[in-house]
């Protein structure tokens, strides 16, 4: 079980989820927390990840190292999606193996599922059909990393689950207009219209599909919660089990941000839409005992305030 004596290695400590998972750790009383810069130790470099794995021995290893992006970044760097992440998971996965440590969580995504799944997707689904297009390449590592820690707790006794996220905001994300998910790139607009006193927002696509999102300090919480966990699955679904349009989503944040302005959202239908719809069956979770817990409008609000203080930050 882990507890505050516990050697814990977070992989990928400074993106969207990692260092959410090490502030969760932290507040918490967590001191042997191991973190290290993508400078200091590169993760494609399989004897360098097991070299460092070897001499701080972890007790638990969270992988929530990736090359990640929106629906553009997975369109045109197809290349780099697949061939990054398979080095950065089979490295910190088969070097764990060889380190001698037992418990690892390995952090996916909602993408992994079918294009045809039936909604809401449950675990069983996974490889039951073709994937969206869009973001193939990077579905298909995450397969992989699923099926790897599979094949290692089968073969050698290893105890590796795989958490997968559904459409995750919050402090730490990335906001490039082109490269980033719909929600950093949606603050990043909204931004831009109350610097700028515009009234208006262009989205890709036409609105219409659906998405379920979640508070990236929920994600922080069922990895911590489900290391502590026994559990007789490997691949356990992380969401709320609600959804809404793209349009609908959108509405939302403005309201909660911005409520004093009347914006008119357009739609840039020569852009992708993307998968039609995509929610979570999240009743295994719920059957090990987690449920998200955050308040979406508090949240909100919360990664915006951080998004700001970026903001000023970097100037």
């Amino acid at each position: 079980m882990i507890n505050i004596k516990s050697k814990i290695y977070i992989a990928g400590h400074s993106g969207l989820v990692g260092s959410a998972i090490y502030r969760k750790l932290k507040s918490n009383g967590f001191k042997k927390l191991f973190v290290k810069s993508r400078r200091d130790l590169d993760l494609n470099d399989q004897k360098k990840v097991l070299s460092y794995l070897k001499k701080i021995k972890p007790n638990f290893i969270f992988i929530a190292a990736a090359k990640v992006g929106g629906v553009y970044a997975n369109n045109t760097l197809k290349a780099e999606f697949i061939y990054n992440n398979l080095n950065i998971q089979n490295n910190l996965i088969h070097s764990a193996y060889l380190a001698g440590i037992k418990n690892l969580i390995f952090l996916g995504s909602s993408c992994i599922y079918s294009l045809n799944a039936k909604q809401p997707m449950k675990e069983k689904d996974i490889l039951c059909g073709p994937l969206e297009k869009t973001n193939e390449p990077y579905a298909i590592a995450k397969i992989a990393g699923i099926k790897m820690c599979e094949s290692y707790n089968y073969q050698y006794g290893t105890n590796y689950r795989c958490l997968m996220p559904t459409n995750t905001f919050g402090q730490n994300d990335k906001y490039d207009t082109l490269n980033s998910h719909f929600i950093p790139s949606l603050i990043k607009k909204i931004y831009e219209i109350e610097k700028k006193n515009k009234n208006e927002i262009t989205l890709w696509g036409d609105g219409t599909p659906k998405r379920e999102i979640i508070y990236v300090d929920d994600i922080a919480d069922a990895c911590i919660y489900f290391m502590n966990k026994k559990t007789s699955h490997s691949l356990i679904n992380i969401g709320t089990g609600k959804e809404d349009t793209i349009k609908g989503i959108a509405q939302l944040f403005l309201k909660t941000l911005i409520p004093e302005k009347k914006i008119q959202i357009k739609f840039d239908k020569s852009k992708p839409n993307g998968i039609k719809r995509k929610v979570l069956d999240t009743s295994l979770a719920k059957r090990y005992g987690w449920t998200a817990k955050n308040e979406i409008k508090k949240a909100i609000i919360d990664t915006y305030i951080n998004f700001k203080l970026l903001k000023a930050n970097s100037k």
